[in-house]
């Protein structure tokens, strides 16, 4: 399963999101859930770098099982919809192949 934490600030801002794990639908190389799940989270950190003056951390694993991404300032309305944007994404891959895949969670910060 694909545990997905969203660190959000008091007023629900997402500032952060934290991936982990495999979703198991397929064998290894082959699960598109996992495909979908990283195409998006590289994409929005990509978008962040490119598009935007953010100073964000982040990391990801080498087997591909955990991606850290982060604002440890202020968020520029640009970095917050893209982050509404990956979130979205993410719970339609959950509406559309099923919780046992893929879980969220909220963490404030």
């Amino acid at each position: 399963m694909i545990k997905v934490i969203i660190k959000r600030d008091k007023d629900k801002v997402a500032k952060g999101i934290e991936i982990s794990g495999h979703a198991g639908y397929a064998e290894y190389g082959q699960d598109i859930i996992c495909s979908a799940v990283s195409a998006l989270a590289l994409n929005m950190a990509n978008s962040v770098e490119q598009f935007t003056d953010d100073h964000f951390e982040g990391s990801v694993s080498d087997d591909g099982g955990y991606f850290s991404f982060s604002f440890p300032g202020e968020i520029s309305p640009e970095s917050q919809l893209l982050m509404k944007s990956l979130i979205l994404g993410l719970q339609n891959i959950r509406e559309d192949y099923g919780a046992e895949y893929i879980n969220f969670r909220f963490r404030e910060v």
